[in-house]
């Protein structure tokens, strides 16, 4: 199939994953992304052997999904972007752009001249988006971040966690968690960009930050807060919905998990009761009114708790799997990898590494078409330098010049 973004060109300076992502992103939907890495040590993420404690790869294996994920289907280009003899062949690559990725911060885009005005002095059409920690102005706009900081910590997610009398404030469920939810809001508003350059011709300037996105995804609390005029109360829930004994996470006999969320709870009352056996709460008048199970939320919670204790998981997921009402086991990433419903709609998808070998990733969340999702590896550190700079029109023998002078890979 013809991909939606089959034709577009991105030029990508970032490292780690925030940025990248995005990258990956636009190459799933068809655009040719190339990533200019230092043409000595690369993407610094590269380096990374170990990720939340557990190896990054597998022993002689080069792949890595931390690199994979967020790079797969780009090229890489090892370029020295503050060496004198590798500036014209960065402005050829932008010249040829449509859209500039950069996570660099305005003192690192200043000093190596990749910020908007030394960008569009070459190509005044270019697309130009940065993604940072805290956005393009106000006090902390050079302030380093990562996605726990600015994302999780500053952004909200981890205060919605943490009880009132917590010891320690809650982690990250999965490392680049905040990155990932990053990338693909910037792939959204570059594909907007797009679409508005086509209708209009004005190219634009995107500004998304790991702050900006977390105030988005806990935007509930934070709009409930103004609404208030201060802190949300933090308060002590068994369940999901106070007063909704139907939603919530309840523990299996054999130490699972599975997510309620009915919430319609007088709807799915009577079939949970007859679902589990409990003929005589299913229309019991404690229960038949909102307000009489909020009323009676205690017996109510009770009733489901111990309900759903005295069976396995496995007996549980069948069990649910009968009823109308909305519900999910809790899943570990193995679990994940092997959902039904993941693989059936091609969101596991195919890559064959460096060496040859198959392997599977996650795929980006939006199906277009018939899109089964075939992905292509990451590349290998500056992989395809020699190729496109003779794209460039650059020969062997300047390429061995540019090389000696330390501008290339």
């Amino acid at each position: 199939m013809r991909k939606p973004l089959n034709g577009v060109r991105v030029l990508e300076v970032a490292q780690f994953t925030f940025v990248p992502s995005a990258g990956a992103v636009l190459a799933d939907w068809g655009a040719d992304v190339v990533k200019i890495e230092h043409p000595v040590t690369g993407d610094a993420q590269r380096g990374l052997v170990k990720v939340l404690g557990a190896a990054a790869s597998k022993p002689g294996s080069s792949f890595a999904p931390i690199m994979e994920a967020p790079n797969r289907g780009k090229r890489s280009v090892g370029l020295a972007l503050d060496n004198a003899e590798g500036r014209p062949i960065f402005d050829e690559l932008v010249r040829r752009t449509d859209v500039f990725l950069t996570n660099y911060l305005p003192s690192a885009r200043q000093k190596l001249s990749i910020d908007v005005d030394d960008v569009r002095r070459v190509n005044p059409d270019i697309i130009y988006v940065a993604g940072s920690g805290f956005g393009m102005t106000g006090p902390d706009r050079d302030a380093g971040a990562y996605d726990a900081t600015a994302f999780w910590a500053r952004g909200g997610s981890a205060d919605g966690l943490n009880p009132a009398d917590a010891d320690h404030s809650a982690f990250m469920p999965a490392g680049a968690y905040g990155d990932n939810i990053g990338g693909m809001t910037i792939a959204g508003g570059v594909a907007a960009a797009l679409y508005g350059r086509h209708l209009t011709g004005e190219p634009s300037v995107l500004d998304v930050s790991l702050l900006a996105v977390g105030a988005w995804t806990t935007q509930f609390s934070v709009n409930m807060a103004m609404l208030m005029g201060g802190p949300l109360p933090k308060v002590q829930r068994r369940t999901q919905a106070p007063g909704n004994p139907l939603t919530g996470a309840y523990r299996t006999s054999d130490g699972r998990f599975v997510q309620l969320s009915m919430l319609q709870p007088t709807r799915y009352w009577p079939e949970f009761c007859a679902l589990m056996g409990l003929d005589q709460y299913a229309a019991d008048p404690r229960f038949q009114s909102v307000q009489a199970m909020a009323e009676h939320a205690d017996l109510a919670y009770g009733i489901v708790h111990d309900a759903i204790a005295k069976l396995s998981f496995a007996e549980c997921r069948e069990i649910l799997s009968r009823g109308t009402g909305q519900w999910s086991p809790v899943q570990d990433a193995w679990e994940m990898a092997n959902d039904e419903a993941l693989n059936a709609n091609a969101r596991i998808a195919d890559v064959t590494d460096a060496e040859g070998n198959p392997q599977k990733l996650v795929a980006s969340p939006v199906r277009f078409d018939d899109d089964t999702a075939a992905l292509t590896r990451a590349p290998q550190f500056a992989e395809h330098t020699d190729d496109l700079l003779r794209e460039l029109g650059i020969d062997d023998n300047r390429l061995i010049e540019l090389k000696v002078a330390g501008a290339i890979t």
